[in-house]
């Protein structure tokens, strides 16, 4: 018969519970960060790509991270496809993207989801204005807001000054 015994000490077994207490929490900002959370930081920075937008309460939680007031439910759910070759358009289009920290180029050529919300909340607004969230995979890869006159206007999702 083999036996072994052990001799714990407070001091060691609190050092262990810390190191295990750090890593988890390592673990879990990890997470955090890998699923795409919005965050908002002092400088009202929102995050935009890849922030979680499965569920209709994700894409409302978003909008409002920018001071969006929207109606509850989309006005409009579309299915589009990203062309594979960008025209001058939709080059213009992408770099309002690339301005939000979003590229569409990388889903060229793919199906994605474009939630449309009425937004009531537009400073100085003639007539509907509109938040159009692009969604790829359960997550944001862009969108825009909108004015639906003839001679409206098309922005990102920061909120004008």
């Amino acid at each position: 018969m083999f036996m072994v015994s052990f001799r714990l000490r407070g001091k060691v077994v609190a050092g262990a519970l810390a190191a295990i207490l750090v890593v988890a929490l390592g673990v879990m900002g990890f997470n955090t960060l890998r699923q795409g959370s919005v965050e908002t930081s002092g400088s009202s920075a929102v995050k935009v790509k890849d922030t979680k937008a499965k569920t209709n309460e994700q894409r409302v939680a978003f909008a409002r991270a920018f001071g969006w007031e929207i109606a509850e439910d989309p006005a409009e759910v579309l299915e589009v496809i990203v062309p594979k070759e960008f025209d001058e358009v939709y080059e213009q289009y992408n770099a309002l993207q690339k301005k939000q920290g979003c590229d569409l180029s990388k889903q060229a050529g793919k199906r994605v989801k474009r939630y449309s919300y009425v937004v009531t909340n537009y400073p100085q607004a003639g007539g509907e204005v509109r938040l159009n969230i692009l969604v790829y995979k359960d997550k944001v890869i862009g969108g825009d807001v909108c004015s639906l006159e003839l001679d409206g206007f098309m922005h990102g999702f920061e909120l004008p000054a």
